[in-house]
């Protein structure tokens, strides 16, 4: 896997901040949330220390590797809000970010590494609790751009939604958009360096 000379090649789009006004859905996209420097900065060393591992997910009627690999972080307790030893002090610093942003508490996050074009995730809602079924979901992308659809699960006559996520991109789904919106980051067949998404959420006990 290529590290160092790959910040180069990354684009970091020129879209600025976008909200989408889309039915059953709150989404704010903000490109170049973190400069080109920050965002080579934690691409680098995300992919090159964090602790990635396979993960295996029920397909059909078998149980196959999923297209990716991730790393999980959470606090130790829901309401304690103080630094976790746990966390890299990267982590905490992007998410110091996010919560600046979106005036939201989180506490965990999920990273994606997606390291070439068959990698992918198909469509989806994250999981919830029922206590806490309109989850909000902030997700941060470093590394190669790769295209975030989205689908609404119930009415059809809608048509996805198509957003590519740069360098450096922030996007936010927020209020109702997990519980009547799905989203995938399909596959390509095109040769693409790697991608590192970090996606935020405040889990329930």
């Amino acid at each position: 896997m290529r590290l160092f000379d790959d910040t180069e090649f990354f684009s970091s789009g020129t879209g600025g901040k976008k909200t989408f006004e889309v039915p059953d859905a709150d989404l704010l996209l903000i490109d170049n949330f973190f400069s080109k420097e920050e965002s080579d900065y934690y691409y680098n060393t995300l992919l090159s220390q964090t602790q990635w591992h396979e993960y295996e997910i029920p397909m059909y009627d078998k149980i196959v590797t999923a297209p990716r690999m991730v790393s999980w972080y959470r606090d130790n307790k829901l309401d304690e809000y103080k630094p976790n030893p746990n966390w890299p002090l990267e982590l905490l610093t992007i998410r110091q970010r996010v919560e600046n942003e979106t005036h939201i508490r989180f506490n965990a996050v999920l990273l994606n590494l997606y390291r070439n074009g068959k990698d992918g995730v198909g469509w989806h809602s994250d999981k919830t609790v029922s206590s806490n079924k309109n989850m909000n979901i902030a997700s941060v992308t470093f590394g190669e751009t790769r295209m975030f659809r989205l689908r609404h699960k119930f009415r059809k006559e809608i048509p996805q939604i198509e957003i590519p996520l740069h360098h450096g991109t922030f996007l936010l789904m927020a209020g109702t958009t997990n519980s009547f919106w799905q989203h995938q980051v399909p596959k390509t067949s095109r040769e693409v360096l790697p991608r590192i998404n970090l996606t935020f959420r405040r889990v329930m006990s």
